[in-house]
């Protein structure tokens, strides 16, 4: 038996099998970094072919979806690395950490010189965890070395909420309004539009709410049904969906309000209804209607949760 610096006795079987589980943890690192050498080369390749596909109206678009690509990919791959990582250092089954480990080998190492009569048995297994300690180390340094790489990576990556924010807070500007923020959740776009009726269209929407405006926009699809089922079709299944179970599900929880349901409330409220989004010239719905038009400001970007509404007053 040895002890360690803590004083625990260490038996030299014990410290072999924790070295063999070691050894099958560096193995599945090397084929975890393998594996993402393999994935990033092939969306590279994805991505390349992306981009010579891309029309002139279609750049912007496919450059932020490689974006996006890129940023999910190098995110997992943290996440895979953090997790493999960090099983190295958890205790094993008989206790013994990879620290303490590496504590035995200096201590076994140091009994060497000072013992020079030991069994020849001792003798490949000090070997062994020469071997092993070499592989440690080898395996931190390539830690690191990706890690640096994938902090490079995402530091030459066009910072789009930046980006974004800086042409909304421009087209603010010069259109003299400013962002009136809306808490960023299911409701953001009820919430707006109700900021912005009673802002504009003062006494009339006394009442209102956001649970009253998802009711309106949801009777209002209902009641035309024919003017909607060309646009209710699911992205996954690309069949349509059923109108009913649409306007409950919107009506009765916190679902994401979209373009539907602006173009409900705008003909039920009979107003224009304004968005102003980064990149793209401000889209106007139901333009000939005949009350105060409602200004809202669109975000795909900025926000952590992804899509949001804000509501635009006046800056006077």
């Amino acid at each position: 038996m040895i002890s360690n610096s803590s004083g625990r006795n260490i038996d030299p079987c014990v410290v072999g099998e924790s070295t063999g589980q070691l050894a099958n943890r560096f193995a599945a690192m090397e084929e975890l970094q393998a594996r993402h050498r393999k994935e990033v080369k092939d969306l590279q390749n994805r991505i390349t072919g992306m981009k010579k596909q891309a029309t002139k109206s279609t750049r912007k678009e496919v450059n932020s979806k490689c974006a996006s690509l890129q940023e999910a990919l190098r995110i997992r791959h943290e996440k895979e690395i953090r997790e493999l990582d960090g099983s190295v250092e958890e205790v094993d089954e008989k206790g013994c950490t990879a620290e303490e480990l590496l504590e035995q080998l200096s201590l076994e190492r140091s009994e060497e010189l000072a013992e020079p009569k030991e069994t020849n048995v001792q003798g490949p297994q000090r070997r062994r965890r020469n071997r092993q300690r070499e592989r440690l180390a080898k395996r931190e340094a390539e830690i690191t070395r990706i890690k640096e790489e994938a902090r490079l990576e995402a530091s030459q990556q066009p910072d789009l909420k930046k980006i974004e924010q800086d042409a909304i807070d421009q087209l603010c500007s010069v259109n003299r309004l400013k962002q009136y923020d809306i808490q960023p959740d299911g409701h953001c776009l009820f919430a707006s539009i109700l900021d912005q009726l009673q802002l504009r269209h003062g006494e009339s929407a006394r009442d209102l709410s956001v649970s009253k405006l998802r009711s309106l926009a949801c009777a209002y699809i209902r009641q035309h049904k024919d003017d909607f089922i060309p646009y209710m079709f699911d992205e996954e299944t690309c069949q349509p969906r059923d109108i009913d179970v649409y306007t409950e599900k919107m009506e009765s929880t916190a679902e994401w309000g979209g373009e539907l349901e602006i173009v409900a409330l705008a003909n039920q409220f009979d107003c224009p209804i304004s968005i102003m989004m980064s990149g793209r010239p401000k889209h106007v719905i139901n333009e000939k209607g005949v009350n105060p038009e409602l200004k809202l400001v669109y975000y795909k970007h900025t926000y952590a949760l992804g899509e949001h509404y804000n509501s635009l007053h006046d800056d006077i």
